[in-house]
């Protein structure tokens, strides 16, 4: 009787995390650059012997890889990256990857998103443009160019992040081992004008949620009724009314 407890505690457990990775996806349905995270479960058996048990794992969490929707918005400086690949920022937390790409540029020529974190180059250094020099092409493999001439190129990296990661903001991540620049590979690159948007699908992870807040609630009341019998059982063995 209480292993079976034992084994709706970690089902529980599991179901709670994927409602938290869940409602974070759907609260960032309409983040740029955003990716979703995703949970990978698997069963643990239990080394009790003569024991055949087996328990719901805590889960694994990763990001989706699919890319989100192109928005055009003909801005200079809006950036979206092609392919399985990141923007890199300095930001408080440390160098942290984005694929929110729309960048601004400070009154002393320095390329910053948003919120004002600089952009990285390949070498991660801070990247410095004139806006006074001309309009700002840029090349698909990210170099930024003025008057038909390269002034600078926007750092493109590959991650790996089988090692675990933390969300940075909204939509950054700093990854456990450290990203490496992308140098030749044609299965990455960036777009000038585009910016990429969130690649959840808002109505699937809404349903998702709806079925496993369901799928909690259910083992809840069988975790209820079960200690309901381990309880009258007690008291009939034990003798007492």
């Amino acid at each position: 009787m209480q292993t079976g407890l034992y084994v709706s505690l970690s089902s529980q457990i599991a179901l709670d995390r994927r409602m938290a990775t869940l409602a974070d996806n759907v609260a960032n349905s309409t983040t740029v650059g955003f990716r979703a995270t995703e949970v990978k479960f698997n069963q643990v058996v239990s080394d009790q012997k003569n024991a055949d048990v087996a328990f719901v794992s805590q889960g694994e969490e990763f990001l989706s890889t699919r890319n989100g929707g192109m928005t055009q918005t003909n801005g200079a400086l809006d950036f979206a990256i092609k392919g399985d690949a990141w923007f890199q920022v300095e930001t408080p937390a440390g160098a942290t990857l984005t694929r929110d790409g729309r960048f601004t540029l400070t009154e002393a020529g320095e390329l910053v998103t948003l919120n004002g974190y600089p952009v990285l180059d390949a070498g991660g250094g801070p990247i410095q443009i004139d806006g006074n020099a001309g309009p700002i092409t840029l090349s698909a493999d990210g170099q930024l160019n003025q008057n038909g001439r390269p002034v600078a190129a926007l750092g493109i990296f590959e991650a790996d992040l089988s090692g675990g990661f933390v969300r940075a903001g909204n939509s950054g991540i700093i990854p456990a081992r450290a990203p490496q620049p992308i140098l030749d590979r044609v299965d990455a690159g960036v777009m000038q004008g585009y910016v990429e948007e969130s690649n959840v699908n808002a109505i699937g992870e809404m349903t998702q949620l709806i079925q496993v807040t369901r799928a909690f609630e259910n083992i809840a009341a069988l975790m209820r009724g079960s200690e309901d019998s381990m309880n009258e059982a007690v008291r009939t063995l034990g003798g007492s009314k």
